[in-house]
């Protein structure tokens, strides 16, 4: 049995369908993502799960409970990380883990709590002086404190830096190697292939693609992205390219043209011959495996943070 079952949710606002009609399932024990740009349906679809908002039709089921009949026991079970998590600046670490603790009948050990997230040297800090990707990790911390068998984690990585996101990305990894289940959301194609065991993409509020990450990167692509660098005020005739035999595809990323291709030497070799300049016109070439980024602006026509 799916520790999650989602069938034909719907919910509107007005005359704003948030969400249309999907349908899935989350194992337990994996990292399932749900991706997308902001306003696809992914946190209305999760507080439904969560039992904080009602859906207006469909049938949903976490741990086998009903999110609304069953809201007191559900909440017992799961760990829950807003994107915008209320903290009180000053307190510190383990004081928030108390007070949050005494609202669940069981909790995990703080010591493993703290330690899980590395905050063991920050416990005694006040909220209001942890820097962001500390604040972030109190956050999930305070999630984990009931030791939950489902955790959902709604965009925690919006806004870190580099370093305090992989720090977040290990932290995930080990909730879900411990055998938890990971619900989360994002809009950082990256961080959703780095991951996600399976995923949903949503757009507008519909699945638009669903399966593992590897699988829709290459159901959607055979080719490798070739990147040309072009030099200042370079130009590069499109659709002279696009006529090569080995092109299959042909992109406009800022001063990068890139260009999908099944056979490189072949692709590199037509572009920098139609090129207008050839050599003189090119700066830099770069291949590239294809990526979810590449698979989401496949199917929808526009990049995620478009």
């Amino acid at each position: 049995m799916p520790v999650v079952e989602v069938n034909k949710l719907s919910k509107s606002y007005g005359d704003l369908r948030a969400v249309a009609e999907i349908s899935f399932n989350v194992e337990e024990g994996e990292i399932f993502g749900m991706l997308g740009p902001n306003g696809a349906g992914k946190s209305t679809t999760v507080e439904i799960m969560e039992g904080v908002r009602q859906a207006d039709s469909g049938l949903v089921r976490v741990a086998g409970l009903d999110p609304q009949k069953d809201r007191n026991s559900l909440r017992q079970i799961i760990g829950i990380q807003l994107q915008s998590s209320s903290l009180f600046p000053k307190l510190n670490v383990d004081e928030h883990l108390k007070a949050y603790g005494s609202f669940y009948t069981h909790t995990r050990k703080l010591d493993d709590v703290v330690d899980l997230v590395g905050l063991t040297e920050r416990r005694r800090g006040r909220a209001g002086e942890l820097s962001g990707g500390q604040q972030q990790r109190l956050a999930i911390a305070l999630a984990l404190i009931n030791d939950p068998q489902i955790v959902f984690l709604d965009e925690p990585t919006t806004g870190l830096d580099p370093q305090a996101r992989r720090r977040l990305w290990e932290i995930i990894t080990e909730l879900r190697n411990g055998g938890t289940t990971v619900i989360l959301t994002t809009h950082y194609m990256e961080e959703a292939e780095a991951l996600c065991d399976r995923l949903i993409v949503m757009d507008h509020g519909s699945i638009i693609e669903s399966g593992t990450p590897s699988s829709l990167i290459n159901k959607h692509f055979s080719e490798s992205a070739i990147g040309f660098s072009l030099k200042d005020g370079a130009l590069i005739d499109a659709d002279a390219i696009q006529s090569s035999q080995y092109v299959t595809e042909i992109r406009n990323v800022g001063s990068t043209i890139e260009v999908f291709a099944a056979n490189v030497p072949g692709a590199i070799s037509d572009v920098l011959g139609l090129a207008g300049g050839g050599k003189e016109t090119i700066e830099d070439i770069h291949v590239r495996k294809a990526s979810l980024e590449d698979v989401f602006l496949k199917l929808t026509g526009r990049t995620i943070r478009d």
